[in-house]
């Protein structure tokens, strides 16, 4: 009679890995950290004149500046400023936004083009928005187009640029699967072509909205287009510093809420994407 071998036990299921789900203490410690550092940057603002480092007729307290905000606040006019500079920002980011996409991804699917246009792109893309002010005038003087001429000028490249180097990384493995499974062209650019260039296009996004708004104000500064950066320049003409220093904190408070709707946006359309699948579970 032979003897049977031991039946071994089998082995303890893995511990299950539990995810994070609610914020952590570092997720809770940015914003105050951030409340932080805005503080201090108040406190030294408002130290600076109050001890004489600089005059007073040149860098007023922060009190008096954001009191000036407050004021100004309060008015209708500032409102219908910051209303004509995102109505510039946006309008101009979008047909930007258009006019890349669709280049880019007919460009990009035709190497042979794209190759013809490579020099054309290379002379174009270094000049500065800037450098187009007076033509701006010359063909529209003080209107709103000026101010897109300007944003959609420096926003195109920017998108445009990250949509070719989007449609170039593409994995020619996954395009010829989806050619061996009969995929046509407008399915292929849907399930593998825009999948790839989505990370890259969002990037292009989240610069040129910056951008935008820089442009934005800089055009109604100099070229006198309705919107907050007009109201810096008639506000620094009168000689009204605490209003010009406020303005400018206006400009950069609203520059923050453009950067977090963008950011925002980006996670919930990449919410697929490993990298913010990583940011969300680490």
């Amino acid at each position: 009679m032979t003897a049977t071998p031991a039946t071994r036990a089998p082995d303890p299921p893995a511990p299950a890995v539990r995810r994070r789900r609610g914020p952590t203490r570092a997720d809770l410690g940015r914003p105050l950290l951030g409340a932080l550092g805005i503080l201090a940057l108040l406190a030294l603002w408002e130290a600076v004149p109050r001890l004489g480092v600089v005059s007073d007729r040149y860098l007023p307290p922060a009190t008096d500046v954001l009191a000036a905000l407050g004021v100004r606040a309060t008015t209708p006019g500032f409102w219908t400023a910051v209303g004509d500079t995102l109505a510039g920002w946006a309008l101009g980011l979008a047909i930007a936004f258009a006019a890349a996409v669709v280049l880019g991804f007919t460009l990009g699917a035709l190497p042979r083009v794209r190759a013809y246009t490579t020099s054309t792109v290379d002379f174009l893309r270094p000049i500065p928005s800037v450098a187009l002010i007076p033509l701006a005038v010359l063909l529209y003087g003080t209107d709103i187009r000026s101010t897109l001429l300007l944003v959609v000028y420096a926003c195109f490249w920017l998108i445009y640029i990250q949509v070719l180097y989007g449609v170039a990384d593409v994995d020619p493995v996954a395009e010829q699967t989806a050619r061996s499974y009969g995929l046509g062209r407008l399915a292929r650019v849907r399930h593998v072509v825009w999948p790839t260039t989505l990370p890259y296009l969002m990037t292009g996004v989240r610069l040129a909205a910056a951008v935008a708004l820089i442009l934005s104000i800089t055009a109604q500064l100099i070229i006198g287009s309705p919107g907050i950066g007009r109201e810096i320049a008639v506000a620094q003409s009168s000689g009204a510093v605490e209003s010009v220093y406020a303005l400018i904190v206006a400009t950069g408070a609203l520059g923050v809420v453009i950067n977090t709707g963008v950011r925002v946006l980006e996670r919930r359309v990449l919410r697929w994407h490993t990298s913010v699948r990583g940011e969300a579970t680490a």
